[in-house]
């Protein structure tokens, strides 16, 4: 079996259901962003050291909650950049966690910390570990993916995961009306941006179930005295955009900056 055979039946796709740039572009390892791939994490602050302390606060508080208590759980995370959050998983005890990272000057950083990150392209590399993972983490890939690609990563996902095994996506928010439009337009490689509606829509149509999307908190540093006065400005727009969505017949709750969703493969 050749390898866009083999992605085609790895991720569920007919052939009549995905368009011939797609199928070569999967078939190649290329897909359509250029600048920014999806599979290499790149918000990291100008000084990669200080991203380590304060990415761990952000991730502990907006996902330690959702992840297996067992901690021998095996873990993939995607786009794992300098190891941000292979650092967090490691020093809240989990034993058998890989970070992947298509740049290898990003991994380079992890690996100088004796975190467990290798350079590996996302698509062959999920291809290659059918029911492997406990757990896949992926931070903001979908942004960087046009919708067939991203129905393949999804199908990818679901496949490497086992029964019963949970998928973490975080994605930018377009609900939200300060950012959600700026969030699409500031990157060139930005393909797309969702609501708790289409986030939930695209993972039951990759085949995930119980859905939970959450609100991700950016005010997380409590020993900044301004991060209490944030959050009750954020809780005031909230209020005011939830009023004002209701004006126009529309059921949006979640108007942060970005969302997450915890899903699970079925058993």
């Amino acid at each position: 079996m050749d390898q866009l055979s083999a992605f085609k039946q790895n991720a569920g796709i007919e052939p009549h259901k995905a368009t011939p740039h797609t199928l070569e572009a999967i078939g190649k390892y290329e897909l359509t962003a250029v600048i920014e791939p999806f599979d290499s994490f790149w918000e990291a602050p100008e000084d990669i050291e200080k991203g380590y302390s304060s990415f761990y606060q952000f991730y502990k508080h907006n996902y330690l909650k959702y992840l297996p208590s067992d901690k021998q759980a095996n873990i993939l995370v995607i786009s794992c950049g300098p190891g941000y959050f292979v650092n967090l998983l490691t020093q809240e005890g989990y034993r058998n966690v890989l970070g992947i990272d298509s740049y290898a000057d990003k991994v380079k950083h992890a690996q100088a910390k004796q975190l467990n990150c290798r350079v590996e392209a996302a698509f062959p590399f999920l291809a290659r570990h059918i029911t492997k993972f406990d757990v896949i983490f992926c931070e903001q890939e979908l942004n960087h993916l046009t919708k067939d690609e991203m129905v393949v990563f999804l199908r990818l996902c679901h496949d490497s995961l086992r029964p019963d095994g949970t998928l973490i996506v975080h994605v930018l928010n377009g609900a939200n009306p300060i950012t959600g439009a700026e969030a699409l337009a500031q990157n060139f490689d930005h393909y797309n941006t969702f609501t708790e509606y289409t986030l939930r829509q695209v993972l039951a149509h990759t085949r995930f179930s119980e859905v939970t999307v959450i609100p991700l908190n950016l005010y997380v540093f409590y020993k900044n005295p301004l991060n209490y006065v944030l959050m009750f400005l954020s809780s005031l727009y909230t209020m005011f955009f939830l009023f004002s969505f209701k004006l126009y017949g529309k059921s949006n709750r979640i108007f942060t900056k970005k969302i997450a969703a915890i899903s699970k493969k079925k058993k």
